[in-house]
């Protein structure tokens, strides 16, 4: 991976941390709000959901009919599409633990910045969780 690849990789994350804390998503307690459908209901999260797929779709879709991107040259994409039990327990633990902490790996990292204790929790026990799978269970 060259520099050039790394400063706009490091400039979508900086701008995608931003977004995530403007539109709420690293707040836990809206994320929650939008979980519980079945009391105090905040649905205000699907317009955050929904924006994003409004400004990714036609760029996935331009993006697709490059031959290479811009500034590698070759795409590196996943090559696996089917569903396997890991795929499907993982996904369930994910639920889970955003349920649960409000939290996904975006928006927990993002939210150091305002909420530095509980988020420290979520990311330590984030890393801790990778470090666990990479040594038992990873390949």
């Amino acid at each position: 991976m060259n520099m050039k690849t790394i400063l706009a990789a490091f400039a979508a994350g900086a701008i995608f941390g931003l977004g995530l804390v403007i539109s709420g998503m690293a707040n836990p307690a809206k994320v929650l709000g939008f979980l519980d459908i079945a009391g105090d209901w905040d649905p205000t999260l699907i317009f955050v959901m929904g924006g994003a797929i409004i400004v990714a779709f036609p760029a996935f879709r331009f993006a697709k009919r490059r031959a290479r991107p811009v500034l590698e040259e070759k795409w590196s994409l996943p090559d696996r599409n089917d569903i396997d039990p890991r795929l499907l327990f993982g996904a369930a633990l994910f639920g889970i633990g955003w349920g649960l902490a409000g939290f996904c790996p975006g928006p927990g990292l993002a939210a150091l910045a305002l909420v530095p204790g509980e988020a420290g929790i979520f990311v330590a026990s984030m890393i801790a969780g990778a470090l666990v799978y990479r040594f038992t269970l990873g390949r």
